[in-house]
């Protein structure tokens, strides 16, 4: 009798989000402009990034700014500040597109 009898086993297929999806029912396309212009004006606390569902980069920002700040005598409050301007332009100009989702930006 053999008992290398093994079942075959189909592989797991991962379905990712691909960007520029279009949105699913009950989802709101993210504005580009709105995001862009929290990204120049309240970068420094990771609005833009909360607002594009980046939570973990939003926090980053908004926790380098108060305790980063506080640490380094707000130079890496600055540094953030710069970080997040480069953002909000990037976004204004089209360079990024998409949300956490993969959804793209709306007009």
């Amino acid at each position: 009798m053999n008992n290398n009898f093994r079942p075959q086993q189909q592989p797991v297929q991962y379905v990712q989000a691909q960007a520029g999806m279009p949105p699913s029912m009950g989802y709101s396309q993210k504005s580009r402009i709105v995001a862009g212009v929290f990204g120049i004006i309240l970068g420094n606390f990771g609005i833009h990034n909360f607002y594009l569902g980046y939570v973990s980069r939003g926090l980053i920002q908004l926790l380098g700014t108060f305790v980063g700040g506080t640490l380094t005598c707000g130079l890496a409050a600055v540094g953030i500040w710069i970080w997040a301007l480069i953002e909000g332009i990037s976004i204004l100009m089209g360079r990024i597109r998409v949300d956490a989702n993969g959804v793209f930006l709306c007009d």
